[in-house]
């Protein structure tokens, strides 16, 4: 549909207003036009970046509004992408605030969006950006492109892959399936140090989704092993504390008793053919003796709290300060 002269005469004049040079020497770009960054907002306004803070689990935020209108224009435009980062780990159910959109383009995709795209509603925040802002919103949109490398940008076994090829849709957004997201968080935060947050997600991935060590094998083999140390890590465990002493207690004969231990001694044979163990070190220590397992769905089945839901033993003492020293 055609635009009317006055919409497509703006649009000319603020693309054009992007590629010249400021008084300061320095090409336009957002910042010389005087807009509110998201970022800038958040830092001054503590007030609102918590309730936006709120609205964000909620779906609702300038983020995730930046994130519904890039991808209806990239759809539009019949751009493959694939939304990475922090939005990309919320759709796969690891739920966290971020400040930016983060998007995975073919190089000669992203000539296009920003030969599109600039001057009409983004810009780019500096000159030969790469990457564009929301001029309605403030928020930032990354655009990272096929065969470049994650982490410090070197070659390695693990790249940028063409999003056509790794990515889900869901609700209308194609977002990076789950094992290349790992790969690219492990490689990253494997080969630069200050990206040791994205090992951190991959982390609480595992914790959240209860992923086992098996997933792995979907893994490229240049991070499989940092998977594997990060799932030992990030296990959850679960117990339950077994006692002896009164298994008879209610017991009226000898029969009764025998019952109750036999009782007992399936449901321990049941929960070692299941994989449940006695903690190391443990032993049956004052009646007591701690059964653990790993596996969520064993837990389930014998009824086994996860690790932190006890009391360590010194919270069982008296906290009452005291007053006299």
């Amino acid at each position: 549909m055609e635009k009317p002269p006055g919409q497509e005469s703006q649009g000319r004049a603020l693309k054009d207003k992007t590629n010249r040079k400021s008084s300061s020497g320095q090409l336009g770009g957002f910042s010389e036009q005087g807009l509110l960054t998201y970022e800038q907002r958040l830092g001054r306004d503590p007030r609102w970046a918590l309730s936006e803070g709120s609205r964000h689990f909620e779906e609702r935020s300038a983020v995730f509004d930046a994130l519904r209108k890039i991808t209806n224009r990239l759809n539009n435009m019949g751009i493959p992408y694939a939304v990475v980062g922090g939005l990309a780990l919320f759709q796969h159910g690891l739920r966290r605030f971020t400040e930016d959109v983060d998007i995975l383009v073919t190089k000669d995709d992203l000539r296009r969006i920003h030969n599109e795209l600039e001057g009409r509603g983004y810009l780019p925040p500096y000159a030969r950006s790469k990457h564009l802002r929301d001029t309605e919103l403030g928020v930032r949109i990354e655009f990272l492109t096929t065969g470049e490398y994650p982490g410090d940008g070197k070659e390695k076994p693990v790249s940028f892959p063409d999003p056509t090829a790794v990515s889900l849709n869901s609700g209308g957004i194609h977002y990076v399936n789950l094992p290349t997201l790992i790969d690219l968080k492990l490689a990253s935060g494997m080969t630069n140090a200050g990206r040791m947050k994205d090992l951190s997600d991959v982390l609480e991935l595992i914790k959240v989704l209860n992923l086992p060590a098996g997933f792995t094998n979907q893994l490229n083999p240049f991070v499989r092993a940092k998977y594997l140390e990060l799932w030992n890590q990030g296990k959850k465990r679960y117990e339950t504390l077994w006692r002896n002493k009164w298994l008879t207690s209610e017991a009226k004969s000898i029969d009764e008793m025998i019952e109750s231990l036999r009782a007992a001694a399936d449901t321990l044979d049941e929960m070692r053919k299941a994989g449940v163990i006695l903690e190391d070190n443990d032993g049956v220590g004052d009646d007591y003796a701690t059964l653990v397992t790993t596996d969520p769905e064993v837990a389930k089945r014998f009824g086994m709290e996860e690790e932190r839901e006890y009391l360590d033993e010194d919270d069982d003492e008296d906290e009452t300060p005291d007053l006299a020293t």
